[in-house]
């Protein structure tokens, strides 16, 4: 069974208020305004002057599971929201894998599929490869954390900010750990120009908060759970208010969904649930044999909702 045998994250040092980068991104001072008083996000992590591979390395830093188990690893996946992360022809993951010492033979490939909620897909994607392999030993390493590098990464359109760090987690199909119980994704190819067109982007958001709840239902329901048994949410922190409607909509407590980092850090494209799964520990909110959820919606290529359901 998939499970997460160690979780990592880096965020770096500086931070930058909304109101920088809603002038540098041309917003209105209202239209900022609105981001802090309505979406609740303040300021966003930057790290000015480093690069990918540093926000990577950071994340990988802390990954104390790591050390010793290298020769174990068979797989490296970088989760991203982007299609193009760095400039052609950089490759800030396999310089990683060159550091860390990994057999040069282990594939090395992106997941990107389902925007910010590839980084579920990547943990999937590398329980299904391990299982198929069958080795009980092996393991796969996930990375996510992208840089803020262009206008259009830089801010989710009338919902959020991008912020800068990294995520990282090992991977093992047979582990006890943080075992994944189940997985639903729901796909909305209708909205495969949502950034295009305003009438979509609108029918987007209507439908937003209803969709996001079903894939966490369908999700606890596979797990043979009920919503009432569930100790925390691990979202993707695009901003608070979108959030609350998620929680009314399942009848689930706010407080129990964590938030802490969409005023000080903003969205950190995949690398959210990673940076939550560290805050929701320090919380007291995971708890050994109880379950708890990561959900998270993308748009890119279409919409995708998605939800998973672990047991600490």
């Amino acid at each position: 069974m998939t499970s997460l045998f160690a979780v990592s994250d880096h965020l770096p040092a500086g931070r930058v208020p909304i109101e920088v980068l809603g002038a540098e991104l041309g917003l209105s001072p209202m239209q900022v305004r609105i981001f802090r008083r309505y979406h609740g996000l303040g300021e966003v992590s930057r790290d000015e002057g480093g690069s990918l591979l540093d926000l990577l390395r950071g994340a990988v830093a802390g990954l104390a599971a790591l050390r010793g188990r290298e020769h174990l690893v068979r797989y490296v996946l970088h989760a991203r929201s982007f299609p193009t992360v760095v400039p052609y022809p950089h490759d800030p993951v396999r310089e990683l894998c060159a550091e860390l010492g990994l057999d040069a033979g282990v594939p090395v490939f992106s997941v990107g599929h389902h925007a910010c909620a590839s980084g579920l897909l990547a943990i999937d994607a590398a329980g299904r490869l391990l299982a198929a392999d069958g080795d009980p030993a092996a393991l796969a390493l996930v990375l996510a954390g992208e840089k803020a590098f262009t206008p259009e990464a830089a801010a989710v359109p009338g919902s959020s900010f991008f912020g800068e760090g990294a995520g990282a987690c090992l991977v093992s199909a047979s582990g006890g750990r943080d075992r994944v119980l189940s997985y639903a994704v729901d796909l909305r190819g209708e909205f495969d120009s949502v950034a295009d067109d305003a009438e979509l982007a609108s029918e987007f958001q209507r439908i937003y908060g209803e969709a996001l709840a079903a894939v966490v239902r369908a999700a606890v329901a596979r797990a043979g759970l009920s919503l009432e048994r569930v100790t925390a949410v691990l979202p993707h922190n695009v901003n608070r208010v979108a959030w609350h409607q998620v929680c009314r909509v399942l009848g689930y407590p706010r407080e129990r969904v964590v938030l802490d980092h969409v005023p000080t850090v903003g969205h950190v494209f995949c690398a959210d649930h990673f940076l939550n799964h560290r805050t929701a520990r320090q919380r007291g909110l995971l708890r050994p044999g109880e379950p708890y959820v990561m959900a998270a919606a993308g748009a890119g290529r279409g919409a995708t909702f998605a939800a998973m359901v672990l047991q600490h």
